[in-house]
């Protein structure tokens, strides 16, 4: 489908779509761009990417740019690259929060060549090293914002992820903001706090390691995740992150009430509301 393709970023999810376009035939040259030597070698190294250019050469050669970088740096660099392509290229980012980019792009005499998605995949890992092959299989990927791309971008793009295993999910940027608060960015917040809670209470690493259940790890693996990425995620969506945390916090104060009251049919109560999340997670 085409012969260039610039992944900017070359991390996890980068790195696995550019996988997935090379497995599938999607593409005959994916070219990396980067602010780090050390994540090009990789990638290289790796087989992610066939070469790496300057942005700007890097862009001028391809028909299509993905961008999969940390969101506080996204707008700046979407701004650049939508002033670099013209009427034939499609730009396309995978970042966590959609309200704050299409706000910055809505009156980019470009913004048509943009369509705004979000893989809705990851890992606890980062950089070139944790990409792998049919990550996107079986999964979702929101479009927001479809209506203000060009028929034939939205269209390209749809068919990409569709031949990566996804399906395709439609909605505005304000209510992508708030659903992945609730379903993505409390986990993780969840995730650090309580690691941070076992490392402050369990002064035994030993214990830590020898004692962690599954069910332990399972609920902090969130908690090796990348700063880097997420600290900009919160701050991004920080009032739909709040609002959730505000939510979260009242739901932990009834569990510590039930405790200190020694509410044992409030504390069975609160698990069995709880356990109807059964009919929606299999």
């Amino acid at each position: 489908m085409f012969n260039n393709v610039t992944i900017v970023g070359v991390g996890l999810i980068s790195g696995s779509f550019a996988l997935g376009l090379k497995e599938k035939g999607l593409a005959k040259n994916v070219i990396g761009v980067s602010r780090t030597e050390a994540s090009i070698k990789k990638a290289l190294e790796l087989g992610l990417i066939d070469e790496a250019l300057p942005l700007e050469e890097a862009v001028r050669k391809s028909e299509l740019i993905y961008v999969a970088i940390p969101v506080d740096v996204t707008i700046p660099m979407m701004q650049t690259i939508m002033n670099l392509v013209t009427d034939k290229q499609i730009v396309a980012d995978a970042g966590s929060t959609k309200k704050a980019l299409c706000d910055s792009l809505a009156d980019h005499p470009m913004r048509k060549r943009f369509v705004a998605t979000h893989p809705m995949w990851g890992t606890e890992y980062s950089g070139p090293e944790a990409a792998v092959r049919d990550a996107f299989t079986g999964r979702a990927c929101v479009i927001c914002e479809k209506e203000k791309s060009d028929k034939d971008a939205l269209e390209t793009m749809e068919q990409v992820y569709h031949s990566l295993g996804m399906h395709m999910l439609y909605m505005n940027a304000d209510d992508h903001d708030v659903h992945v608060a609730y379903i993505s960015h409390i986990s993780h917040i969840t995730s650090f706090a309580l690691a941070n809670t076992v490392l402050e209470k369990e002064k035994e690493e030993d214990a830590i390691f020898e004692l962690a259940s599954a069910g332990f790890e399972s609920t902090v693996r969130l908690a090796k995740s990348n700063p880097a990425m997420w600290a900009p995620i919160f701050m991004e969506n920080k009032e739909n992150v709040l609002d959730v945390l505000n939510e979260h916090i009242s739901q932990l104060r009834k569990f510590k009430a039930s405790l200190e009251k020694e509410n044992l049919e409030y504390l069975r109560e609160l698990i069995e509301n709880a356990n109807k999340i059964r009919r929606i997670i299999k």
